[in-house]
């Protein structure tokens, strides 16, 4: 399962957001988990990959030192157990709401394992503060290109690249 694409969503008055049918459909196979994201975004796990996040944050961190105790506090704390409705919407609660900063329009991503969910004005804004990232983070992609390249094994092993293109939907599609 990949979940790509980038959409825009309306939070409705009650918290609630509608997924994107194409994502909604790889995500209907049960449970879902929200939880903090980094950046002042969400993160929407399908129940095993949060089993397989979880363990990972549980065996990287220490529950004596104050950064083991940060990181457990930010992401495994506040997770919320979800259920799509029938209409293809999740209630996010207040205080995940608060924590992304969602007022109305809403940006939902599709990083291969997980969702992210942004406040729209909010990503707007991280994407322009954080192009020189960005752009270094292309030159090691570059460089680890290069590298296989020269070794010869790019392109015998799978190689993830850019999945997803544009899949912005009307704000309307999965409201009703």
């Amino acid at each position: 399962m990949v979940l790509s694409g980038e959409y825009n969503v309306t939070l409705d008055d009650t918290g609630r957001i509608a997924l994107p049918r194409k994502l909604r459909d790889l995500l209907s196979t049960g449970k879902i988990m929200l939880t903090k994201g980094a950046d002042s975004c969400l993160w929407l796990y399908t129940l095993e990959q949060w089993e397989a996040f979880e363990k990972t944050i549980y065996h990287t961190t220490d529950q004596f030192s104050a950064r083991g105790r940060r990181q457990r506090q930010h992401f495994i704390g506040p997770k919320q157990e979800l259920d799509i409705d029938r209409q293809g919407r999740i209630l996010i609660p207040p205080t995940l709401r608060d924590h992304a900063g969602l007022c109305k329009e809403c940006v939902v991503l599709g990083q291969v394992d997980y969702i992210e969910i942004w406040d729209e004005d909010r990503y707007k804004e991280y994407l322009k503060t954080s192009e020189e990232d960005f752009k270094a983070g292309l030159e090691e992609i570059g460089a680890a290109i290069k590298k296989e390249r020269e070794s010869g094994s790019y392109g015998n092993n799978a190689h993830p690249g850019i999945a997803g293109g544009d899949h912005t939907l009307s704000r309307s599609e999965g409201q009703g």
